[in-house]
């Protein structure tokens, strides 16, 4: 997959080398995209580069690839062409702002000598600065790299904004500065660190923060995506086992750790989570949430019921007890100051809910619903198994599954663009190579971009996808159902015979489907495709429970 790389090359310092130099020290090794004739420059440094080029099929999927790098490695990046590129790549731009995932997108422009002439040049839409203005509102930071005299510098200051924010970025590079000499330096760019919160203010808010939760009989840790946006997942442990206080995590968190650690009770999402769940965190006398964003997605459509004044909320951006604000103290703070409190003892942590394995015996001709295929998979997955759930049910049915290992589970389960799921596994396969993913996406959500899976095939990948078909956008019919619900079926099993290589199973029955992933776990070396047949109607016993409790509100 790094034919194109040769790490012995030295690149002159150019605004290019330099960029990619900065990608390359924060630990990218691979950058996702589409060339276009204003990119050819950047594509061709790129080539030459330490750096893996990724081509896609589709400027989005690029996207979206580069945002599940970022989840997995710290920091992504993507680089397309001006224009018809660039504007492909601000959904998957939005969702990673959404979701706190730090990418970088590179797109390259016309040379500053075209623009200012003011010309109708190809792929321009009003002026040479729409691109840029689209960009700031879903970017936190962004540089146009047209002077070589301080772009170093702005290349420093917006890649530190990505990992400071933990929020993507956007650099506009015109084809004609990218082999210009930088002439000056970095240095000036670094931002300065963020001032240390007040020490009185952050005793008072442990101090508190202690008092409510010694004073609790039954207190709940509810961990968040920020726990792993920002690192923070030994903390997470550590206060844990400190504390002996049982841990949920929320939808866009699930497997922030891993969840077989003693006292975990499951994915609480209102009523999208299984009973267990939901009657531990509910009951809670104290919920201390630490970096759970509680969207309408991790709260079941808002059913959680979470008293504020029962709760301590510590988030990237605010710290709130019972309803008291606290300024200027981040998780990070906050979480390691909780772990250096004193804290009465407590029982030992129960065993988790996942503790005991899953087992699954397949009914013979019995045919295969989305409750026991989820069943199935509990039972079959192993450590080095991640999951990638699309959107709809295939995130839904998946809240429940087993996941031994931290950060193997990713879903963009909050700002939830279905597609993500393809151009997602094979990101997570390049940026951990020892993970073998396991895609879960629904018929509608793989005819956008299934056809990712031959750029999997290109770079020698192994995903297993498995295209959950129930004849359309299943997740919609319980909402308003009508024939704008429906797809065209496709024959997902002939696939590999288009491609050339990989192996397809079509399965309607439980018997079929186990037999089916049995086999796909053994071949290791290609890509697997699982075309599973479900009735029109049938969903996961999660959406169940959520469509009964939203019918109980009309």
């Amino acid at each position: 997959m790094d034919s194109g790389s040769n790490p012995e090359f030295v690149m002159p310092q150019t605004i290019v080398s330099t960029l990619i130099d900065s990608l390359a020290r924060r630990g990218v090794g691979h950058v996702f995209g589409i060339p276009g004739d204003y990119a050819l420059g950047l594509f061709d440094a790129l080539e030459r580069s330490p750096l893996a080029l990724i081509n896609t099929c589709d400027e989005q999927a690029a996207g979206f690839a580069a945002d599940a790098y970022a989840r997995i490695r710290g920091l992504g990046a993507v680089a397309v062409t001006y224009g018809v590129g660039g504007l492909k790549l601000v959904n998957s731009t939005a969702q990673a702002y959404a979701e706190r995932s730090p990418v970088v997108v590179i797109s390259g422009a016309p040379g500053t000598a075209e623009m200012a002439g003011d010309a109708l040049l190809h792929h321009r839409v009003r002026d040479f600065g729409t691109q840029m203005r689209v960009f700031r509102e879903v970017t936190v930071a962004q540089a146009l790299l047209d002077d070589a005299s301080t772009a170093a510098a702005e290349i420093e200051r917006v890649v530190e904004a990505a990992l400071r924010s933990r929020r993507p970025v956007y650099l506009e590079l015109p084809r004609d500065c990218a082999a210009l000499p930088v002439t000056g330096t970095p240095a000036a760019a670094r931002a300065a660190a963020a001032p240390a919160p007040d020490p009185a203010t952050l005793a008072e808010a442990v101090d508190e923060a202690v008092r409510m939760l010694n004073a609790a009989e039954n207190p709940i840790v509810l961990a968040g995506v920020e726990i792993h946006r920002f690192g923070l997942q030994d903390q997470l442990i550590r206060f844990i086992g400190k504390s002996g206080i049982r841990f949920a995590t929320t939808i866009m968190g699930k497997s922030v750790v891993n969840e077989e650690l003693p006292g975990f009770v499951g994915v609480y999402a209102g009523s999208l989570s299984n009973e267990l769940a939901r009657s531990t965190v509910e009951a809670s006398d104290c919920v201390l949430n630490l970096g759970a964003m509680l969207t309408d997605l991790d709260t079941g459509i808002f059913t959680a019921d979470l008293d504020p004044a029962r709760m301590i909320l510590a988030s990237a951006d605010t710290l709130t007890i019972s309803r008291h604000h606290y300024k200027g103290i981040d998780l990070r703070t906050f979480l390691e100051a909780l772990c250096a409190a004193s804290l009465p003892p407590r029982p030992p942590l129960p065993p988790s809910c996942h503790a005991a394995p899953p087992r699954f015996a397949p009914a013979p001709d019995y045919p295969l619903s989305v409750a026991r295929l989820f069943e199935c998979l509990d039972a079959s997955l192993s450590e080095n198994i991640a999951v990638v759930a699309d959107p709809g049910d295939a995130l839904f049915g998946a809240i429940d599954l087993t996941i031994h290992s931290r950060s193997e589970f990713i879903a963009c389960a909050y700002y939830a663009s279905l597609g993500f799921a393809v151009p997602a596994a094979i990101a997570l396969e390049l940026a951990e190579p020892q993970w073998r993913p396991l895609v879960l996406v629904g018929d509608g959500a793989f005819q956008m971009t299934g056809m990712e899976v031959t750029t999997a095939v290109r770079y020698g990948l192994s995903p297993i996808v498995v295209v959950l078909d129930n004849a359309g956008f299943g997740t919609e019919r319980p909402m308003l159902d009508g024939h704008f619900n429906d797809v065209q079926p496709w024959a997902v099993s002939e696939i590999p015979r288009v491609l050339g290589h990989g192996r397809a199973f079509h399965v309607r029955t439980e018997a079929e489907f186990a037999d089916a992933l049995a086999a796909a776990l053994t071949l290791t070396a290609e890509l697997v495709l699982i075309h599973v047949e479900l009735a029109r109607d049938d969903i996961s016993p999660a959406l169940q429970r959520l469509t009964s409790q939203l019918g109980k509100r009309v």
